[in-house]
């Protein structure tokens, strides 16, 4: 079981989160503002936030410009991950990600099932990094993100996380570039 341990130090990253919709606002919003409020109160940095239409080519592009900006560390989007014709956000992520992370979606579902049960099938929750950056697709419900935050995130982007975590990765992820 992976626990945070005092002996190293806190370090905060800057986080960018967009909401994957073409009907959400900033006025009602409920996922990005849980994941705002999730990742600020870990004290973490929100480096930018977006509201993006239910398109690839929209996606791809916004994402794109957030792994070449220096002041973002992890991209997490909200929504688009379902069925429907319109989620597109594992295509947007295919495009642009240079390695899969195949092991969040997994871990994602499997805590998923614990509490919708065989519903968790209909989620395409998607990790990747690309440029250095983290990449991560959660559903658009605001238990969604509360689970893939408060279950898996928060630990694996707090740099104390035993017996290993992903920020202490972060200086190596450019290697092959």
């Amino acid at each position: 079981m992976s626990q945070i341990k005092g002996d190293r130090p806190f370090l905060p990253i800057r986080i960018a989160v967009a909401t994957i919709s073409d009907t959400r606002t900033f006025e009602n919003d409920k996922s990005g503002d849980t994941l705002v409020a999730r990742i600020q109160d870990a004290n973490h940095i929100i480096a930018d936030r977006k509201i993006i239409k239910d398109d690839v080519d929209v996606i791809v592009e916004v994402l794109q410009s957030w792994i070449i900006d220096e002041t973002v560390d992890v991209v997490i989007t909200t929504g688009g991950t379902g069925l429907t014709g319109r989620d597109v956000t594992p295509e947007a992520f295919a495009k642009v990600c240079e390695k899969e992370i195949p092991g969040f979606g997994e871990v994602f579902r499997m805590l998923s099932y614990e509490k919708i049960k065989t519903s968790t099938i209909q989620s395409r929750a998607t990790a990747g990094v690309a440029n250095g950056t983290y990449l991560f697709a959660l559903p658009g419900s605001p238990g969604a993100c509360k689970d893939g935050w408060d279950d898996i995130l928060v630990h694996q982007l707090d740099s104390r996380t035993r017996p290993c975590n992903m920020v202490e990765l972060m200086p190596r992820l450019k290697e092959h570039l």
